[in-house]
């Protein structure tokens, strides 16, 4: 053995013993903290959620010593909600989801509506069977009893502690504040306290000596914070009136600022790509705040600026139909904020299609496409495109020679995927990686929710606090990508019964059959994607058959209750048919508000990043 090969053999020697006692280093570090008490806090908050709730099958439902069980009930379990739901995602969503039928997709059963909020519903608004609340409220324990014994048994760690935590940060923002968890009782706020004070204590008993040790300024300010947005909710306790721009902009973002840096501080756990967030973001308001990687189909990750270079190309190319007629800017135009305009797209001959266009604005960030929801992802739906005889009819599989003419595509091809494609699969890929980038969190809404500006108007301000609150709009557009997208987790996005009529006049029920197409339940007619309302002052005609000409129009179809509130016969419609009875000051401080919402510079900043990237 030369010794210039037994140097390299003990060097890599050295450098792996160096590199395991890192690791091990690491390990002992995390293993310093002791979790138990926060597990213990967990586990016995969850018990007593499962407790109460058996009490509440001992009293009648409208009576009020169940109201007073209910309101402990929830207590506890918004307590043990962050590692509980953590744990087990789908059952934490239908413990404290939407009193809507769930349903079962192996089966195609409908399961009548159970949870939380359910019970809520025949607390507080009466009516129901004592018969049917005792199996509401037997079914949802039985719920609570898994997540009780998930927590039990799972032992809480560093990763999940702080995955749980920013998880509930969100839900607090997106959820309690909203209404959306206590759409009846309208106990959010209250519970919003609850969250923040378990948060303080779980800390105060695992991660504050390490911060007090490194940054005990850091400590302060995180529980000066805490104290503040508690003191803040307990001073405006009405939920109508309750102000949510100033509460998240000064209030919630300080506290969250305050745990990604004590996190970062801790040097426990330098977070995930897996999940739909970016840990290191501050605020969930900044424009790297969600993981786009999550949301892409795992085949297309972390493309290339080569392949969005070719993507961009593409996008523009008519050639890629077989009429040559018909590219994906035809019914996505740059300037209409990847709209058309029109109420419905038209098909290669200019005869119209059934629905109307969406914009491609934060298209990314979902779990379902089209109207309908019959793509799960971004490359399904493009593909569909391709495959649709009305759109481009040229198949997946097969590639169009056409656009080769174009002899500029030859070296884009091979620097993007290192070859000229023989399928249409990589021209989808590609496609996509572009659509993928035509982002936009950079609105006035984001600058001031980030203080960056202090820009809104106290009519822009009272419809952010409508939006979130009184009109109910944020518990179907959840903050902060006002999509059908469910926070926390952003594993699914949800679809809806609202009643669209048929034209404006709002006489006739649209025909439109949307998500029923799937499995012919009478509980899907109707039912189409809940589409985000980011730069809708731009993206008119509105609704899934564009029947709506302005955002005027559109707010006094949801004032009225929508399609059952109009009259006609829904029983399965998913928006509460009650008036908003919000008045004309109100419904224009709404519009106001939306319009906030505004960035279609998304061209521009794509062009500026792959310029970037080529120098």
């Amino acid at each position: 053995m030369s010794k210039l090969h037994f140097f390299l053999i003990l060097l890599l020697s050295v450098i792996s013993c160096k590199q395991k006692n890192e690791q091990l280093a690491t390990v002992e570090k995390i293993d310093t903290v002791d979790w138990s008490y926060a597990q213990t806090y967990y586990q016995q908050n969850m018990t007593e959620a499962v407790e109460l709730i058996g009490s509440l099958s001992k009293v009648e439902a409208e009576s009020v010593e169940a109201k007073k069980i209910f309101k402990e009930l929830r207590i506890a379990f918004k307590k043990a909600e962050p590692y509980a739901s953590y744990l087990n995602p789908q059952v934490g969503h239908r413990t404290n989801g939407p009193a809507l039928p769930i349903f079962v997709e192996d089966t195609e059963r409908i399961l009548n509506p159970i949870g939380l909020q359910k019970i809520e519903e025949s607390i507080y608004e009466g009516g129901e069977d004592p018969a049917v609340f005792i199996r509401e409220v037997n079914l949802t324990k039985g719920l609570m009893v898994n997540l009780m014994q998930n927590v039990s048994e799972r032992k809480l760690n560093v990763e999940r502690f702080f995955i749980a935590t920013h998880q509930q940060l969100l839900r607090i923002i997106s959820l309690g504040i909203s209404g959306f968890d206590t759409p009846v009782s309208q106990l959010g706020l209250n519970e919003t306290i609850i969250s923040l004070q378990s948060l303080k204590v779980i800390y105060d008993h695992t991660l504050q000596e390490i911060i007090l040790e490194k940054n005990s300024s850091l400590n302060s300010s995180f529980k000066n914070n805490i104290e503040s947005a508690i003191a803040f909710i307990q001073e405006n306790q009405d939920f109508n009136t309750f102000d949510r721009y100033t509460f998240i902009r000064d209030y919630m973002n300080p506290i969250t600022r305050n745990w990604v840096s004590i996190r970062k501080e801790s040097g426990l756990w330098k977070g995930v790509n897996n999940k739909p967030f970016n840990f290191d973001a501050p605020t969930f308001f900044e424009k790297d705040a969600f993981n786009l990687e999550y949301f892409t189909p795992p085949i297309n990750r972390n493309p290339s600026e080569k392949q969005i270079a070719l993507g961009k190309k593409l996008f523009f190319d008519s050639n890629l139909s077989q009429s040559g007629t018909m590219a994906c800017v035809t019914c996505h135009i740059p300037e209409k904020a990847y709209t058309d305009g029109l109420s419905v797209n038209l098909d290669t001959n200019g005869n119209p299609l059934q629905r109307n266009s969406p914009t491609l604005i934060n298209a990314a960030f979902q779990k379902s496409f089209f109207w309908d929801g019959r793509a799960e992802n971004i490359l399904d739906q493009i593909s569909s495109v391709f495959n649709n005889k009305q759109e481009f009819n040229t198949g997946v599989h097969t590639f169009s020679t056409e656009i080769l003419k174009d002899t500029t595509y030859h070296q884009l091809f091979k620097e993007a995927f290192g070859s000229i494609s023989k399928r249409n699969t990589d021209i989808i890929k590609a496609i996509s990686s572009y659509i993928s980038t035509l982002n936009g969190f950079d609105s006035k809404f984001d600058k001031n929710m980030r203080a960056e500006e202090d820009s809104f108007t106290e009519q822009e301000q009272l419809g952010m606090n409508l939006f979130m609150g009184k009109a109910l709009c944020a518990t179907c557009h959840f903050i902060p990508l006002t999509n059908g997208t469910v926070p926390p987790f952003y594993a699914e996005t949800e679809k809806e019964v609202i009643g669209v009529p048929e034209t404006k006049n709002n006489k006739i029920l649209d025909d439109d059959l949307g998500f029923y197409w799937r499995y012919n339940k009478a509980e899907h007619l109707g039912m189409f994607k809940t589409p985000t309302v980011r730069n809708a002052e731009f993206t008119a005609p509105y609704m899934h058959n564009g029947i709506y000409n302005t955002l005027e129009e559109v707010m006094d179809f949801y004032n009225k209750g929508g399609g059952g509130g109009m009259g006609f016969d829904l029983e399965h419609q998913t928006l509460p048919f009650d008036e908003l009875n919000l008045s004309e000051e109100e419904l224009k401080a709404l519009i106001a508000f939306v319009k906030t919402l505004s960035d279609t510079n998304v061209e521009e900043k794509q062009t500026a990043q792959l310029a970037n990237a080529a120098l």
